[in-house]
């Protein structure tokens, strides 16, 4: 069953070349990436301010030109919300939002890139894809152990295995695999800005903000054990690993813009 699933849900990331298991359809996440952009256009408010939007029409029309085939079906949309929320997002079909809050922190165009290029780079991975297909095995294997539990033992003692396995699986596979997602999306998000002639370093004066704005900087080791994101001294002590091979890219797309 596993070796089954393996094989037709694997995806390759074209930038990182890592394998993944996807059992979502792209269809299935175009539809998903539409629907949910919609809803958020509902619920948020839309900022109307001029040189905002096209600050990041701006950039977000230069990485998705470096991005190109790798996102298919893509009806490139760009937009900016009026919100407190330090943040910015990407979904499939091209559906990009940022946060007029964020603007504010990242000040220049090559910080906005980075951010921009890590939000479309978890649609290219495929990461939302890749998070519900691990659900959707961990669900099922869950189920099924419980059921074995549950014929050899009795219903507390399945339910019993059913909130001890959620723990553990938890624990042990969806937070580290989300962080692990988390810094392939920074890798990914250099690239794009360096292919799209945005200085990659911003990544790091980026960050180092971000971290300052936290208090208490990055948080113990419980808090990063338990945490969907890498710690930020981590972060940006891999992000600065990552300059000698993304750095050529920004300085040819400089010669040959």
């Amino acid at each position: 069953m596993a070796a089954v699933l393996a094989v037709a849900g694997c995806y390759t990331n074209p930038v990182t070349g890592r394998q993944s298991l996807v059992l979502i359809q792209p269809g299935e996440e175009l539809a998903l990436g539409a629907q949910s952009f919609k809803e958020i256009r509902a619920r948020e408010k839309v900022s109307h301010d001029a040189a905002m939007n096209a600050r990041v029409r701006r950039v977000g029309q230069r990485i998705a030109a470096v991005v190109g085939g790798r996102m298919p079906g893509a009806q490139w949309e760009f937009v900016v919300f009026d919100s407190e929320q330090v943040n910015a997002f990407a979904l499939p079909g091209g559906k990009v939002g940022v946060y007029s809050a964020l603007l504010k922190l990242a000040k220049s165009d090559d910080e906005l890139a980075i951010v921009m290029g890590h939000e479309i780079g978890h649609v290219i991975a495929r990461h939302g894809a890749e998070r519900m297909s691990e659900q959707m095995v961990i669900s099922g294997l869950g189920s099924l152990g419980s059921a074995v539990v549950a014929n050899r033992y009795d219903e507390k003692a399945s339910q019993l295995f059913a909130t001890a396995y959620g723990g553990l699986a938890t624990v042990g596979r969806v937070l580290p695999h989300s962080r692990a997602n988390e810094s392939e999306a920074d890798r990914m998000g250099a690239v794009f800005a360096a292919k799209a002639g945005y200085d990659p370093r911003a990544a790091i004066t980026f960050w180092k903000k971000m971290k300052a704005q936290k208090s208490g900087g990055g948080g113990g080791k419980l808090e990063t054990f338990l945490s969907t994101h890498p710690a930020d001294d981590q972060r940006i002590a891999a992000l600065e690993a990552l300059m000698p091979q993304v750095l050529p890219l920004y300085e040819a797309a400089k010669t040959n813009p």
